[in-house]
C-alpha cells in the first residue's frame, strides 16, 4: 500500500503543470516517452531523471592543501551553459569567449569544466524481483552501469551508462583552451549525445516489444513474453552485433541471494516479467552491492611484495583484527627471486606490513605453513634448484621470533610441493617432490613432543603426487588432485586422524576437473576448490562440496579470469575467501602475478539450497518427458498432431547434415532439438564462418520430418510466428509442446538444412593441423606434387582480429605458388579463417613497418580486441606483437589518474591505449613518425573514446617530445630504445618520475645491461643539470625474443636529491 501511495503522489506531481524541484523545473522532452513507459508498469515509477546533457559548470576553486576539507558537493557552483539536445558549438564559444573569439571569458576565479553526462533515471520498484528484472532489461539495452541502489525502506534502481566525459577548461578569467578546441569538444560530446539517444530509444523499443506497457499484475503467462527471459536467451547467444557483455554466468552468486528469499519467490510471477525464479538468476550480475569478488587495494608496503607464487599463507589474529600472514615464495620487487620475508595483510583495510622478526627461515618456495594453536609452522620447501629442504620452523607470536625446530622420531625426507594440515596439536604432511622422486608417505609431527611419525601405506592409499591440496575438517583431512608425474589428478580422499586410515570418497554431482597447484579451503560445512593447472574455462568457477550431503555444485566468478590462481594461497577470514599470490611464467604471456582478491562467501548456504532444489526439480521434469518414436507418435498428444515419418535415404545419401539458423534463434532451436532427440550429439555445434549463423548437427530423421508432405507451415506468415514463438520462453523439457508444434517453430526460424562439409566429431575431434594436412595432402595428390611438401605445413599460427597469421617459415617452396588459388582456401577452411596472411620480418628501419603478406582477403585492415581495448590497424603496414600482451596488461594496471605520460614510440597505441583506457592517465603525449601507424593511432583513440586525453605528436620524438612535464615516459622500441634516452630524461619533470625502458638483452648480460641503464640515465640527467637518484624499481621479463635473448622492461625511478 505504501508503494501504491508513493506512486500515485509521484505521478500526480509529474502530471502537474507546476514546475518541479529540478533546476530546469520539468521533464526533459527526449526522455518523456521512456518515463511514460516505466510509469505505466504497476510495479515501477520514476522519481527523478535526466535525458543527458552537455554543460559547462563553474565551480569555486578547491581549498589549498592543509586548509579545511570540504565534501565534494560542498564546492557549489552553477552552469555557464547547459543543453539537453546536441550543443551548438558557436553558441558555446560565444558564451565562453564573448562575441569576438579570444575576447576573454569574464571575471572571477571559478574553475570551468566541460561535461557530457548521459541519461540517468531513478526508479522505485515494488520489490526486489521487479528491480532485478528491470536492471536486466536496462543492461540488455546498453545501460550497463545500472543497478539496485537500495533494498531497505524503498527498493530503488538507477538506470545509467558510462558514455560520459569531463574536461577542465581553466578559470573564467583565464581559459587555457582555444575556441577551436571548444568546437572539437562539442563534436565529441554531440557524438556521445547521439549514442545516448540511441540507447534510450533502444530501451524504449525493448519495453514495447516485451509488452511491458500497460501490463497488469498477474499477467505472467506463457503467452506474455518475459522481458528478462529474452535477455537470458540473448546473453546466451551474444554476438558481435549486439555487443553484449555476456554476464549470464556472472550472476549466479548475486542472484542466489534473491532467489533464496521466500517472499520474492512467492511473489515473483506478479511483475509482468514472467518466470521470476529463473530470471533473477540472470539479472543481478549487474547489481554492484551484491557482487562479491573485489580486489584488495593494498596500502603500506609496495604491492609488488605480494607478487609471488609458491608462497604459503594462513590466518593470524593481531589484537582484535584478523590478518593474513604470508611467508616465502618466488617473485617480489625488482629482480624476481625466492623470498623469506613475512608479510601481514589486513584484508579489511588493505594495509600491508612486513613483520619484523629477529630471525627467519631461509628464502624458499613450495613449502607449507600451518597454524597449531598460537604457533605457526613452516615445513620444507625448495631454496634453489638443488636445495630441497626438510627443516621445520615455528613462529612464536608472543615475540615475533622464528625458531628452528629440531625434531626426533622417524626421518622426514626433504621435499617441496607437498601439502599439510593440522588437527589438534599435530601437523599432517602428505606427498611432495624430493631428490628421490615423488613422495607417497603420510608424515605426522606431534608439536607437543616435537616428534615425527610415518604411517605405513595400505591398499586404499592415494598414489604418490605433488602440488595437491590437503585441508582439515573436524577429525578428518581431505585431499584432492595434484600431479603424479604423468598427468593431473582429480581423485578425492579423506584421512581419518583417529583411525589413521585413508578412504576414497564417493560424492554426487560432477567432480572438479583434474588439476594441480590449485587452492582448497573449508568454509563452514563446505569444501571449495579453485584455480590450478591446466587452466580451463572452469578456472572462473569455484567447485564446492557440501560435506554433509556430499554434493558438488559450482559458483561462477568471472572476475577470477583476471587472476592466475596457480600456486596461490587461499585463506578464510570471517565470511571472506582471500586469495593471495599466484602466477606463472611462460613463453606465451611472459611473467604474470595475481593481485590479492577477496570473495564474499556468506551466501553459500543459499546457493546450495537453490542448486539442490533445482536439481530435484530437473529430476522430476526429466521423468515427465514425453517419448517420441521414429514414427512420430508422441505420448499424450492429440491424434491430429501426429506426423507420419518418411525417410528417403536415396536422396540424403550418407552425408551428415546440419541445421543452419541465425544466432538469435540458437537457444530456442537447441532446446527443441535436444528435447525431441534430433540433435546429433556425436558432432559439435559450431558457428559459421560468417559469424552470423549457428550450425546444429541433426539426424536424418529430423530432415525427413521437416520435408514430410503432411507438414503444413507458412514460414512467411508473421501472425503464425508470433503465435508460436512464446514457446521459446518455456522450459521445453517439462512443457507439453507437441512434435508438430516443435517442427513448426523450427521452420518459422527460417533455418536451412545443409550438408556438413566439415563434420567435427565430438568424441574424436581432429585438430586444425590434422584437417589441414588431410586437405592439402589430397590437393598435392590431385596436382601430382611431391608429398614431402607437407613438411612445410605450419604447426602454429596467430590470430589477429579475423586474420589467421601463418609463420614466415611455412609454404616456402616455390611449388606452392603453382597451386596457390586452390591452396589458400583449403588452409583457411581448416583453420576456420575468413582471411589468411603470412608473417614477414619487421623492416629494420626507423618506422618498423610490417611485411605481412596477405594470402586471402581484400585488405589488411582489422580490429583486434585485447585486454578490453580495441586496436585497429592495417596489418600489412603496421606491426602488432601479441607477445607483449602481458606488458600492456601490466601498464594498464598502473594508477595514472593524476599523471601526464609521454610515449616516445606510440605506434598504433600499443601502450598509449592501456595508459588511457585502463590506467586512467590524465593526459598522454603520443610520439610517432610512421604515417601508417599514425592513421591507426588516430582511429584507435577515437574508437576507445579517449581522444580528449591524447595529444598526438607527428615526427621524430627527439624533436617533437614535450619537455619537463611528464610523470612517466614509455620507451617501447626494440631491440633498443637508447637513441631516445636523452629525450626521455628531458621529458620528465624536474622532480623526476618513472621510465619504462624496453630492450632485447642476452640472458647472461642482464645485470650488465641494468647497470648500464642506471649509469647512463644518471649521466644524462647530470648533463641537463638534474641531480637525480636513479634506481631500478622492477624488471619485467616479457618474453623470449630469440635464443638466449629476452625482451626486458626495466622500470627506472628517478628522484630528485
Amino acid at each position: 500500500m505504501e508503494f501504491d501511495r508513493r506512486k500515485a503522489a509521484a505521478l500526480a506531481a509529474l502530471a502537474s503543470p507546476a514546475p518541479d524541484k529540478s533546476p530546469k523545473g520539468g521533464v526533459d522532452a527526449p526522455i518523456a516517452p521512456l518515463l511514460d513507459a516505466l510509469n505505466s508498469h504497476p510495479d515501477l515509477f520514476t522519481t527523478s531523471s535526466c535525458s543527458g546533457r552537455v554543460s559547462v559548470l563553474a565551480q569555486p576553486p578547491q581549498a589549498e592543501p592543509g586548509g579545511a576539507k570540504t565534501k565534494k558537493k560542498a564546492r557549489g557552483g552553477g552552469w555557464v551553459y547547459i543543453s539537453h539536445d546536441p550543443a551548438d558549438p558557436e553558441a558555446l564559444v560565444e558564451v565562453l569567449f564573448g562575441v569576438k573569439e579570444g575576447g576573454g571569458g569574464g571575471g572571477g576565479d571559478d574553475e570551468l569544466v566541460f561535461r557530457f553526462e548521459p541519461m540517468i533515471v531513478a526508479v522505485e520498484c515494488r520489490d526486489a524481483a521487479a528491480a532485478a528484472a528491470l536492471v536486466a532489461a536496462a543492461v540488455g539495452a546498453g545501460f550497463r552501469e545500472s543497478g539496485i541502489t537500495s533494498l531497505r525502506k524503498r527498493v530503488m534502481v538507477a538506470l545509467r551508462c558510462s558514455i560520459r566525459m569531463e574536461v577542465p577548461l581553466g578559470q573564467t578569467k583565464e581559459l587555457v583552451v582555444s575556441p577551436d578546441y571548444i568546437r572539437y569538444l562539442v563534436r565529441i560530446a554531440n557524438g556521445k549525445m547521439e549514442a545516448n539517444k540511441k540507447r534510450m530509444d533502444g530501451f524504449l523499443d525493448l519495453l514495447h516489444a516485451k509488452g511491458l506497457l500497460g501490463s497488469s499484475k498477474g499477467c505472467a503467462t506463457a503467452d506474455n513474453e518475459s522481458l528478462v527471459a529474452k535477455k537470458s536467451s540473448d546473453s546466451y547467444n551474444c554476438d558481435a552485433d549486439n555487443n553484449c557483455d555476456n554476464g549470464f554466468v556472472e550472476s549466479s552468486l548475486e542472484a542466489s541471494y534473491l532467489e533464496s528469499q521466500d517472499p520474492v519467490l512467492q511473489n515473483g510471477a506478479k511483475h509482468g516479467f514472467g518466470n521470476a525464479k529463473r530470471h533473477v538468476l540472470i539479472s543481478l550480475s549487474f547489481y554492484p552491492a551484491f557482487i562479491s569478488p573485489s580486489w584488495c587495494h593494498i596500502t603500506g608496503e609496495p604491492i609488488e611484495k605480494l607478487f609471488l607464487w609458491g608462497q604459503s599463507a594462513c590466518a593470524l589474529t593481531v589484537g582484535r583484527e584478523h590478518h593474513i600472514l604470508t611467508f616465502g615464495g618466488f617473485g617480489g620487487p625488482g629482480r624476481h627471486a625466492r623470498r623469506n620475508y613475512s608479510l601481514l595483510v589486513n584484508p579489511g583495510s588493505g594495509l600491508l606490513t612486513e613483520l619484523k622478526v629477529t630471525e627467519s627461515p631461509s628464502p624458499r618456495m613450495g613449502h607449507t605453513i600451518t597454524v597449531v594453536g598460537n604457533d605457526i609452522y613452516v615445513v620444507g620447501g625448495r631454496g634453489g634448484p638443488s636445495e630441497i629442504l626438510n627443516d621445520i620452523w615455528v613462529l612464536e607470536r608472543s615475540n615475533n621470533r622464528w625458531s628452528k625446530v629440531d625434531c626426533s622420531g622417524d626421518f622426514f625426507r626433504p621435499r617441496h610441493r607437498h601439502a599439510a594440515a593440522a588437527v589438534d596439536c599435530k601437523v599432517y604432511v602428505f606427498g611432495g617432490l624430493s631428490d628421490d622422486g615423488l613422495c607417497s608417505c603420510m608424515n605426522i609431527m606431534d608439536t607437543a613432543s616435537i616428534q615425527w611419525n610415518v604411517i605405513s601405506p595400505d591398499d586404499k592409499w592415494p598414489c604418490a603426487r605433488h602440488s595437491h591440496s590437503l585441508v582439515s575438517y573436524g577429525s578428518k583431512l581431505f585431499l584432492f588432485g595434484g600431479h603424479d608425474g604423468q598427468r593431473a589428478l582429480n581423485d578425492f580422499y579423506s584421512f581419518d586422524t583417529t583411525t589413521l586410515k585413508w578412504n576414497k570418497e564417493n560424492t554426487n554431482g560432477k567432480a572438479p576437473s583434474p588439476r594441480f597447484s590449485h587452492c582448497m579451503f573449508i568454509y563452514k560445512d563446505y569444501l571449495g576448490i579453485l584455480g590450478g593447472c591446466p587452466i580451463r574455462e572452469s578456472s572462473q568457477e569455484i567447485a564446492l562440496l557440501n560435506l554433509k550431503h556430499k554434493i558438488w555444485f559450482y559458483v561462477s566468478i568471472p572476475s577470477l579470469s583476471q587472476c592466475l590462481c596457480v600456486r596461490s594461497s587461499s585463506v578464510i577470514i570471517d565470511d571472506d575467501l582471500v586469495i593471495v599470490g599466484g602466477g606463472a611464467s611462460c613463453y606465451a604471456f611472459g611473467t604474470r602475478f595475481s593481485q590479492p582478491i577477496k570473495i564474499d562467501l556468506h551466501l553459500l548456504e543459499s546457493i546450495f539450497k537453490l542448486a539442490y532444489n533445482k536439481e530435484k526439480e530437473m529430476s522430476v521434469q526429466h521423468c515427465s518427458v514425453s517419448n517420441v518414436d521414429l514414427e512420430g507418435h508422441e505420448e499424450n498428444c492429440n491424434p491430429s498432431d501426429n506426423v507420419k515419418v518418411v525417410i528417403d535415404t536415396s536422396t540424403l545419401g550418407s552425408a551428415p547434415l546440419v541445421l543452419q539458423l541465425e544466432k538469435k534463434y540458437a537457444k530456442l532451436a537447441k532446446d527443441i532439438l535436444k528435447k525431441f532427440g534430433w540433435l546429433d550429439l556425436t558432432r559439435k555445434v559450431r558457428v559459421s564462418q560468417d559469424n552470423i549463423h549457428v550450425l546444429f548437427p541433426v539426424s536424418k530423421t529430423f530432415h525427413a520430418l521437416i520435408t514430410d508432405k503432411h507438414l503444413k507451415v507458412q514460414p512467411d506468415d508473421p501472425c503464425v510466428f508470433e503465435e508460436l514463438l512464446p514457446f521459446s520462453e518455456n522450459k521445453l523439457v517439462g512443457s507439453s509442446i507437441s512434435l508438430q508444434k516443435a517442427l513448426e517453430i523450427l521452420l518459422l526460424c527460417r533455418g536451412s538444412i545443409l550438408k556438413d562439409e566439415l563434420a567435427i566429431s565430438r568424441k574424436a575431434s581432429k585438430t586444425p593441423h590434422t584437417i589441414m594436412r588431410e586437405l592439402v595432402s589430397a590437393l598435392l595428390d590431385k596436382k601430382g606434387l611431391p608429398g614431402q611438401l607437407l613438411e612445410q605445413l605450419p604447426t602454429r599460427w596467430e590470430t589477429l582480429g579475423d586474420i589467421i597469421v601463418l609463420p614466415k617459415t611455412c609454404f616456402k617452396d616455390p611449388l606452392w605458388e603453382s597451386i596457390r588459388d586452390d591452396l589458400w582456401p583449403l588452409v583457411a577452411k581448416s583453420l576456420g579463417a575468413q582471411r589468411l596472411a603470412r608473417q614477414g620480418k619487421i623492416t629494420p628501419n626507423g618506422t618498423r613497418d610490417s611485411t605481412l603478406e596477405l594470402l586471402m582477403g581484400n585488405d589488411g585492415w582489422l580490429t583486434h580486441h585485447e585486454n578490453g581495448i580495441c586496436y585497429s590497424l592495417d596489418a600489412t603496414k603496421c606491426m602488432f606483437s601479441s607477445g607483449n600482451r602481458s606488458e600492456k596488461l601490466r601498464m594498464g594496471k598502473l594508477d595514472c589518474r593524476d599523471e601526464v605520460v609521454v610515449d616516445l614510440f606510440a605506434g598504433i597505441g600499443y601502450f598509449v591505449l592501456p595508459f588511457l583506457v585502463k590506467a586512467n592517465a590524465k593526459l598522454v603525449y603520443a610520439c610517432e613518425w610512421n604515417p601508417h601507424a599514425l592513421e591507426a593511432l588516430q582511429r584507435n583513440v577515437m574508437d576507445n573514446h579517449v581522444a580528449d586525453r591524447c595529444i598526438i605528436l607527428e615526427g621524430d620524438n627527439r624533436l617533437t617530445a614535450p619537455k619537463g612535464i611528464a610523470d612517466r615516459v614509455c620507451l617501447g622500441l626494440l631491440p633498443s630504445s637508447e637513441c631516445s634516452w636523452d629525450t626521455a630524461v628531458r621529458a620528465l619533470r624536474a622532480e623526476g618520475g618513472m621510465l619504462h625502458i624496453h630492450g632485447n638483452v642476452n640472458d647472461s648480460d642482464e645485470t650488465l645491461w641494468l647497470d648500464n641503464v642506471v649509469k647512463s640515465i644518471t649521466n644524462i640527467a647530470k648533463t641537463h643539470g638534474l641531480s637525480w637518484n636513479v634506481t631500478v624499481e622492477h624488471v619485467e621479463r616479457v618474453k623470449w625474443y630469440g635464443p638466449h635473448i629476452r625482451h626486458l622492461v626495466v622500470d627506472v625511478k628517478c628522484r630528485a636529491t
